[in-house]
């Protein structure tokens, strides 16, 4: 979705979070299953808000980031408005799983990783940020050829 806006009319960047991971050792320094070390440890905020920070341009410019855990209290400043893309957990753990099989051995180590690091910390995320509440759009994407807009912030 972010690669879609930001090809629109208007001059835009884009940054993907994923850009800001730590190094090995901080992303894992709660153990490599551990998703509270996911949600706390995989990226450098402070490096990320500076970076935002610093982009320069006209004044129509458009600044279009991606990732997780964008709406954490650390970064809420940043945002004139957000988007939350939501989808069934299952859908969206097999998706993960089949993006980020490059980086592991098999599909069946991804699906684990997903299954006891990344899917927890996200389900803590939104328990605790509740960013489909706070989000000035929520798309429903589940099935990625049918996007829904189910709610904004009118």
């Amino acid at each position: 979705m972010a690669q879609e806006l930001t090809t629109r009319r208007r001059p835009a960047v884009r940054v993907s979070l994923d850009q800001f991971e730590r190094g090995t050792a901080e992303r894992y320094a709660r153990g490599a299953l551990s998703p509270e070390g996911y949600y706390l440890n995989s990226f450098d905020l402070e490096r990320f808000r500076a970076h935002v920070l610093s982009i320069a341009g006209p004044p129509e410019l458009v600044i279009v980031v991606d990732g997780v855990f964008l709406q954490r209290p650390e970064l809420g400043d940043l945002w004139d408005a957000t988007v939350w893309v939501e989808a069934d957990f299952e859908v969206a753990a097999q998706r993960g799983a089949e993006r980020n099989l490059v980086w592991f051995d098999s599909l069946d180590e991804t699906h684990e990783r997903y299954r006891v690091r990344y899917m927890p910390a996200q389900r803590r995320y939104i328990e605790v940020q509740r960013p489909h509440e706070r989000a000035t759009f929520v798309f429903r994407n589940t099935v990625l050829t049918e996007p829904e807009l189910v709610a904004n912030g009118d």
